[in-house]
């Protein structure tokens, strides 16, 4: 467990042990920050009793896998959220689920699995120590502000892979396997990334409006406008790879017309060889049969025919 104790805006200890923490609240000019990490059932009932949470938002900190939500009880509420992060080699995307119990002068966070990188939202918050005198709508900007850039970093990477993706599509020998996986694995990610932005809407407005302190509120929006510049982003990105992918089905259709044109087009010009032959072939007279004439006749109408029909394919691109 990790702890952090605000008085006036100023950090004035850390690591104080949790059992404590009620006491330390008595305190009305102390704001209490405090990780669990991942905690046991009877790590968070301890804390639970502590702080007097309620008994549905212990149950979905203990019970991972929630959607992003804001659900608000008498005295508290709990928030629970996903940061992202792109995997370069791979295409896909990782989160990491957070949960926030908010209350007057303390915020306790939950990490099911301990993935969310807290230590990145602790320099964040060290970086902007001038604001923690706002108390708890500090440490939950904090918080949000550090989900939704890991958001924006998720959804720049993905636009940068797409752009890609569509110089593969017209590229002049694609690479059809490497570009179907790609193109797969990377609207997997997308639809993934959906789950967990488009929810953030709903969340930060919550969030913003339930602070107390005035001097929040452009923060709290500045998050807010990340957040659906995201989400748009998102939708703009997703409908992009399907039109990718319906691009590359037609231009693998198209490549196959071509292909069968030219092998119906060649099809076609040898079979004026073969049924001219097959002709002669015949074991019965014939004009020109066992004639040196007839022989020449057979060859020039062959070049002739073979020749006009080639011209002819050639002439209408079949070839």
């Amino acid at each position: 467990m990790r702890t952090r104790l605000y008085r006036n805006g100023v950090l004035e200890a850390e690591d104080v042990p949790a059992t404590e923490i009620s006491e330390y609240l008595r305190d009305e000019e102390l704001v209490v920050w405090l990780d669990l990490g991942s905690p046991d059932e009877e790590g968070l009932a301890l804390v639970a009793d502590e702080l007097g949470l309620h008994e549905l938002a212990v149950e979905d900190a203990v019970d991972s896998r929630q959607r992003p939500k804001v659900d608000e009880y008498e005295g508290h509420c709990y928030l629970t959220a996903y940061s992202a992060v792109f995997h370069q080699d791979t295409f896909e995307l990782t989160k990491a689920e957070l949960g926030v119990f908010i209350t007057d002068r303390a915020v306790v966070t939950v990490r099911p699995g301990e993935v969310f990188d807290i230590d990145e939202v602790v320099r964040r918050w060290d970086n902007q120590a001038h604001l923690a005198k706002n108390g708890v709508d500090f440490l939950v900007h904090g918080l949000l502000d550090h989900v939704v850039d890991s958001h924006f970093d998720v959804v720049e990477a993905l636009d940068e892979h797409i752009e890609g993706l569509e110089d593969m599509v017209f590229a002049e020998r694609p690479i059809d396997r490497d570009m179907q996986r790609r193109a797969l694995t990377l609207r997997r990610s997308l639809v993934t990334l959906r789950r967990v932005v488009l929810p953030m809407q709903d969340v930060v407005t919550t969030v913003l409006r339930r602070a107390t302190d005035p001097a929040m509120a452009p923060y709290f929006q500045d998050v807010y406008d990340h957040v659906l510049r995201v989400a748009e982003w998102t939708e703009s990105l997703r409908e992009l790879v399907a039109t990718i992918r319906e691009t590359q089905l037609s231009l693998q259709s198209n490549r196959l017309n071509m292909i069968m044109k030219k092998v119906t087009g060649w099809a076609a010009i040898i079979a004026v060889p073969t049924a001219i032959t097959g002709f002669y072939g015949q074991n019965v007279p014939y004009p020109g049969f066992a004639a040196p004439w007839g022989f020449w006749t057979s060859t020039a109408v062959i070049v002739v025919v073979g020749g006009g029909l080639y011209l002819m394919f050639k002439r209408r691109d079949w070839l």
